[in-house]
């Protein structure tokens, strides 16, 4: 077990205090953790930070949902603030919510705190559901009680939940989720970042959105007690969290972006957990018997995406080429030591019989990828490829692996490094090829290929994408209950986004690796979210 009093702050203190106020002190621990980044958007609200560093922050110690995920089960459904779901019809999903949970600011959960999450004050705006034609990411909406919301929030929502109607409130436990159109997945979509229910008292009380997303009033077990943008976040326990009284005393989130520094800080003693640490550093780390490392593949997948409108990329052929120049194989090995795979395309086993267990990924073959080329024309010109420095693990290395591999296929591909995704998604005429990764949110590939590439997804509303029969399945997709003619649509919409018409080229399945020192017991969740609850932390 941990030793609690190397991680108390003021322990020196603590011995000169009053015997009385040593009694009544929290023995509980606090702890500190370096990571990469806390938030891409400076928020902390998931219906504007959609990103795998939100994720570790926000997931399972703040912000919670109706319905859940079981990380360890393949992302199987679990009750949250929910205890019971019924399906009334393949458009209404009714849910009996458990009573006695306290938000933050001590009132309890009701079902209208449900109805204001999924409402226009705070998902969808002053239209309402699926009301905006056009969504681009950077304009401004205005929202309702002198709160403007971030275009990005009901851009989220209506990819979220394409079909939603309303909520309807039926008594102070129970809800109905009530849909515009058929869906299989509702009770999946509910899982999701962004059907997390925040505090309706909390949310009007605030005096701007901008103070609601950096202190949101939620049920976690662990509350905002501080958050200072690009520098860290400090949690302090809930104690009236309806889980059970949560382990720690208190979470620090520091941001520490550079490799060395993270790893530096842990041995020293500064950290007690180090994150995205590269696999090439886990020998090294565990060297040091006090010390280990945990993790492994998670239910992500690292992306190359393509900008078809960019006047090279506009010929499919060329953007083919991009995918048959790849050896993935020798990223893997070189940079993951063995410790990734390549998945079948941007697909996870969990999605059952959807899953196409026949697909693979573009082979890797230069004769085709240099055939390509020379039918496409290409002459050599200079082909821009935007890049983050290491906001992926291993993603600079990655980058610089690729480029070669692309110029042994005849393309000219020249790195820009970038600082901040506002400026790898700028539309400029150089906007070509970037790097990116999906999850599988839930068992349904609406969750990732609509999700992220479709009409309402990303890359389609930043503008780097479009496709006519595409689109028309994804909203197939979506609406039907047809489990066969899904299968088929889903296929269909492999052959054209990776094959055909290429959207993106999935390059390997995702991993995340997290140092700490050997004596805590806790255990790495196959995911981004990290969970400090109590069935997680100790004996």
């Amino acid at each position: 077990m941990i030793d609690r009093r190397s991680l108390l702050t003021g322990a020196a203190l603590a011995a000169g205090l009053p015997r009385f106020a040593i009694a009544q002190a929290d023995q509980r621990p606090a702890i500190t953790i370096a990571v990469q980044k806390i938030s891409n958007s400076n928020t902390l609200e998931p219906l504007r930070e959609q990103s795998n560093v939100g994720e570790r922050v926000l997931i399972t110690s703040l912000w919670e949902g109706m319905l859940g995920r079981d990380y360890g089960r393949e992302l199987q459904t679990i009750p949250v603030l929910a205890t019971e779901t019924r399906r009334i019809s393949d458009r209404v999903v009714e849910l009996k919510l458990r009573q006695g949970v306290r938000f933050h600011n001590g009132d309890e959960l009701t079902a209208e705190d449900v109805a204001f999450s999924f409402g226009n004050d705070r998902m969808f705006g002053p239209g309402g559901p699926n009301s905006s034609a056009t969504i681009r990411v950077g304009e401004a909406n205005p929202g309702r009680a002198g709160k403007e919301l971030p275009i990005e929030v009901p851009a989220v929502a209506n990819r979220s939940f394409p079909g939603f109607e309303r909520i309807e409130v039926v008594d102070k436990y129970t809800v109905r989720w009530v849909n515009r159109t058929p869906d299989v997945t509702l009770e999946g979509r509910m899982t999701r970042s962004s059907a997390e229910i925040g505090s309706r008292r909390g949310f009007a009380e605030a005096a701007t959105w901008l103070d609601w997303a950096r202190k949101p009033i939620t049920t976690g077990p662990y509350k905002v007690a501080e958050f200072r943008a690009d520098h860290s976040l400090t949690l302090v326990a809930h104690d009236e969290y309806w889980g059970g009284r949560p382990p720690l005393r208190q979470l620090r989130f520091v941001e520490v972006p550079e490799v060395a520094s993270r790893v530096n800080g842990l041995l020293s003693g500064e950290y007690h957990f180090a994150c995205d640490i590269p696999p090439d550093q886990i020998a090294g780390i565990e060297r040091n018997r006090a010390f280990e490392v945990q993790g492994g593949t998670i239910p992500n997948h690292r992306l190359t995406v393509f900008d078809k409108h960019h006047p090279l990329l506009a010929d499919a052929r060329i953007r083919r080429a991009f995918t048959h120049a790849i050896d993935r194989q020798a990223i893997v090995d070189s940079l993951w030591a063995g410790r990734t795979t390549i998945p079948r395309g941007l697909q996870w086993e969990f999605y059952g019989d959807m899953y196409q267990a026949d697909w693979n990924v573009p082979r890797y073959d230069l004769a085709e990828a240099r055939r390509l080329l020379r039918e496409a024309g290409y002459k050599g010109d200079p082909i821009p490829y935007r890049l983050l420095n290491n906001y992926y693990t291993n993603q600079t290395a990655t980058a610089q692996i690729l480029v070669e591999m692309w110029r042994a296929a005849g393309l000219n591909v020249q790195i820009e490094m970038k600082e901040n995704w506002s400026q790898i998604l700028e539309r400029t005429p150089t906007r070509a090829v970037r790097d990116w990764s999906n999850s599988g949110l839930y068992s349904d590939p609406v969750s990732s290929l609509v999700n992220q590439h479709g009409p309402n997804g990303q890359q389609q509303q930043v503008g780097e994408y479009a496709n006519a029969e595409f689109n028309a399945l994804s909203v197939q997709l979506e609406t039907s209950t047809d489990r066969a003619k899904r299968r088929a649509m889903f296929r269909r919409m492999l052959e054209i986004a990776e094959r055909e018409d290429p959207a993106y080229t999935v390059l390997h399945r995702n991993a995340t690796f997290t140092a700490k020192r050997r004596e805590i017991r806790w255990k790495a969740a196959p995911a981004f979210a990290m969970d400090f609850r109590a069935n997680n932390w100790g004996a």
